[in-house]
């Protein structure tokens, strides 16, 4: 009897393109109508009353509430400032973190479960615990009231869990990649950067929307670091702007909308990386 060439089954294929469309669609749920309410609310006329009931099409229709909000937020140069925070932060973050995820992926065991460990309890510490001595240090190096303590951390690969999700991701590479970049006479560093990296772009599009959303939404060290109001950043606006009028509500939505949009433009850009797994060696 000959037997038949079998080759992988569809129905975990179509099974993750089921379980992929049920959770697009419950996102879609959850955060679409807080979003549609948001810009309605933005585009009502500033001044009016808020209405009774929640109202996906204001009447009248009006964008004066974007303009007061520019003007009178300062989100112009709030925005400049969050943009250059970002752009300098973000890939900064990225490689750093991925550095040291394949650094530690490639180290002894031993080492390897030492070092996790230690990441694992500085996940543990509060962000808050640390503004202190940080503040402290950044006072007395005289780099308060600048961008320079919102781009530091960078330096660091902002948080742990970054090194460690690009470690599980470098850990998941077949070993005898690695074994033919040694035959192949390739440095650690050239390894990482032309082999290893690009392999692991869905990790990269993840953690680079990620730290972008929140970098950019980052209200709790711009409050700590700086004071000069050409130095804010959007969060900081948007305070400011909440407190001149709070009964005005169309125009703290209109400049809500504005610092939204841009997370949701980089979300949109990696979400398909950031969604659909690929396998390490290639295949889909």
């Amino acid at each position: 009897m000959r037997g038949r060439a079998s080759g992988p089954s569809p129905l975990p294929e179509a099974a993750g393109r089921a379980w992929r469309t049920l959770g697009a669609a419950f996102v879609l749920l959850v955060f679409v109508p807080p979003l549609l309410l948001l810009v309605a609310g933005s585009l009502t006329e500033p001044g009016l009353p808020p209405p009774p009931t929640p109202r996906l099409v204001p009447d009248p229709v009006s964008t004066t509430g974007y303009q007061q909000a520019v003007e009178l937020g300062g989100l112009l140069r709030a925005s400049l400032n969050s943009v250059l925070v970002a752009v300098v932060a973000v890939p900064l973050s990225v490689l750093v973190a991925s550095l040291a995820g394949f650094a530690l992926a490639r180290l002894a065991p031993r080492t390897t479960a030492v070092v996790v460990a230690a990441s694992l309890v500085a996940l543990m510490v509060p962000a808050t615990a640390l503004l202190v001595p940080r503040f402290a240090i950044f006072r007395l190096l005289g780099l308060t009231d600048t961008l320079v303590p919102l781009i530091a951390p960078a330096l660091l690969g902002t948080s742990p869990l970054y090194v460690l999700v690009y470690y599980l991701a470098f850990r998941a590479l077949p070993a005898d990649l690695y074994d033919a970049c040694l035959v192949a006479d390739l440095s650690p560093t050239r390894t990482w950067w032309r082999v290893a990296l690009p392999l692991v772009r869905p990790v990269t599009a993840g953690l680079t929307a990620l730290t972008f959303v929140l970098t950019w939404s980052n209200f709790l060290d711009p409050l700590v670091y700086v004071y000069d109001r050409d130095l804010f950043t959007l969060p900081l606006a948007l305070r400011s702007l909440s407190v001149l009028d709070p009964t005005n509500f169309p125009v703290f939505l209109a400049g809500a909308v504005l610092a939204t949009a841009p997370a949701l433009v980089v979300f949109v850009l990696a979400q398909r990386r950031f969604l659909h797994h690929d396998d390490p060696t290639g295949r889909h």
